[in-house]
């Protein structure tokens, strides 16, 4: 299924709202009018409307002709992480598996064509980018991400490779529709995958599924370590635990929907 895309009855001011919400992000913590305006695409008269709203209702405040996000915003974020019981039931799971292995793990959904971390346990900082809830990476350059595309229809992925642009953010990093698509028919055949230095140089990470009931593929889990450990130590030693913690999220997932059902 392609995305539809707006549907007729959006509420353009709403939309607009949001997109000014997301101008701001760690390197954008606090912006001009005519920052805004040009990150949001928006004329300033518009911006400046969207920003005095949201000054009003508390999620933006203005310092020396500057706009920043106050903690409000975090109500947003707050109010998912609440309804869902995924993050929640991760977490401990991903506390053992990083206590096991000694390597940070996460968790995280498909939202677009990013994947976005909903759970994270770091043992070390071994990216140049901070990594926490709501993170966002290019789906197709993750393990994660490769776990949640091979998780969706044919028809699906064939949409998503018309769309994305497959930009090279390292020398290793697929860039080809072909080749990337045989590398998702791998993974989901062998219902695991390793992603070498292609999001980022010195950067290895194994990701498997976390189903649903249904056998959906819902979110994906990682390990992420360093090129210190070997591709062949990671399969060996970071793989089985990696495995078994998926197939927990999911047990525990599975026991939750149903009692809630």
């Amino acid at each position: 299924m392609t995305d539809p895309g707006p549907r007729a009855e959006s509420l353009q001011s709403l939309t607009r709202g949001l997109a000014v919400i997301r101008c701001f992000d760690a390197d954008h913590a606090d912006l001009t009018l005519s920052d805004v305006a040009r990150r949001s695409g928006t004329s300033r008269a518009t911006a400046r409307r969207i920003l005095h709203t949201l000054e009003d209702l508390g999620y933006v405040r203005m310092r020396d002709s500057r706009f920043t996000l106050t903690p409000r915003v975090l109500e947003l974020g707050g109010a998912y992480l609440a309804s869902s019981p995924l993050p929640v039931l991760a977490r401990p799971h991903l506390s053992d598996l990083t206590a096991t292995c000694e390597e940070s793990s996460s968790l995280s959904e498909l939202d677009g064509d990013d994947i976005v971390y909903v759970a994270r346990v770091e043992r070390r900082r071994i990216m140049t980018v901070a990594i926490g809830i709501g993170t966002r990476f290019p789906a197709y350059a993750t393990s994660m991400g490769r776990v949640l595309l091979a998780g969706r229809p044919a028809e699906w992925v064939d949409a998503y490779l018309s769309r994305v642009p497959l930009a090279s953010l390292t020398s290793h990093t697929i860039v080809d529709a072909g080749q990337l698509r045989s590398q998702l028919s791998q993974v989901r055949d062998q219902g695991w995958c390793l992603v070498d230095e292609e999001l980022e140089p010195g950067l290895r990470s194994v990701a498997a599924p976390v189903l649903a009931p249904s056998g959906e593929v819902i979110a994906a889990v990682n390990i992420s370590t360093t090129t210190r450990r070997s591709v062949e130590e990671i399969l060996a030693e970071l793989l089985e635990p990696l495995r078994t913690c998926a197939r927990e999220i999911s047990a525990d997932l599975s026991q939750v929907l149903v009692r809630n059902h």
